[in-house]
């Protein structure tokens, strides 16, 4: 799972994290699941947020909960599914508000790749998790790594967006800096509190402001097709 991590500038953090007895106790247990039970996302994705998303080049955190435990749904990235899968709930809400936000029409492909390769870390809280039990690998250690991913990001990097989504995203939030860093909040947009304030919320516009304010490139926020992930 980390021997391709080798060839990004991930490398030199996850380097130290790998002598931690945290993540030695992690990485076993996660191993031992592959070997015994249906994991999802594959093994060879497990850090496909990383692979896709340099350090150097990252400028926004959107985090999620868990993987999809659903069949051929993971592929590593948070609220992303493969290509070809049907939009999961909490997606389709997400292509709702990027549409009224934006006037952008998502919904051929919920492959959220295109969003990865411009420097939009798509993390989950927890990396791993049985088929068909949510939340079955919480608490084995995935986020005590994820907040030490967050830290460093806030701790060594400037102007970054991080989108929080629901309570047990905002829980990280204690982890960013807010004075070098803008922060964006709002309820989950699960069909269970998606009107609780995440329609309307304008995540993408104000990601989009904040970066071009700060001197960065904004994000295109449509979804290319599966021929264009691979140029």
């Amino acid at each position: 799972m980390l021997t391709d991590l080798n060839n990004t500038d991930w490398w030199t953090f996850f380097e130290t994290e790998v002598n931690e007895d945290y993540f030695k106790d992690l990485m076993n247990f996660v191993e031992s699941e592959y070997n015994s039970n249906h994991i999802f996302p594959p093994r060879d994705k497990v850090f496909n947020a990383f692979m896709l998303t340099s350090f150097k080049d990252t400028k926004v955190v959107i985090l999620g909960q868990d993987p999809y435990h659903g069949e051929n749904q993971a592929n590593g990235l948070s609220f992303s599914v493969k290509e070809g899968q049907k939009l999961p709930p909490s997606l389709k809400n997400i292509f709702k508000e990027l549409q009224s936000d934006l006037d952008i029409y998502n919904q051929s492909s919920g492959n959220l790749e295109s969003w990865a390769k411009q420097g939009v870390l798509l993390l989950n809280a927890t990396l791993t998790v049985q088929a068909k039990k949510p939340g079955s690998h919480q608490n084995k250690g995935w986020e005590a790594f994820t907040d030490v991913v967050i830290k460093e990001l806030s701790d060594n990097k400037q102007h970054i967006v991080f989108i929080l989504w629901g309570a047990y995203a905002q829980k990280k939030g204690q982890h960013i800096d807010r004075t070098k860093h803008l922060v964006i909040e709002s309820a989950h947009p699960s069909p269970f509190s998606v009107y609780r304030g995440f329609f309307g919320s304008k995540p993408f516009s104000l990601t989009n402001e904040y970066l071009v304010n700060n001197g960065n490139k904004p994000i295109d926020w449509s979804i290319k097709t599966q021929d264009l992930f691979n140029l």
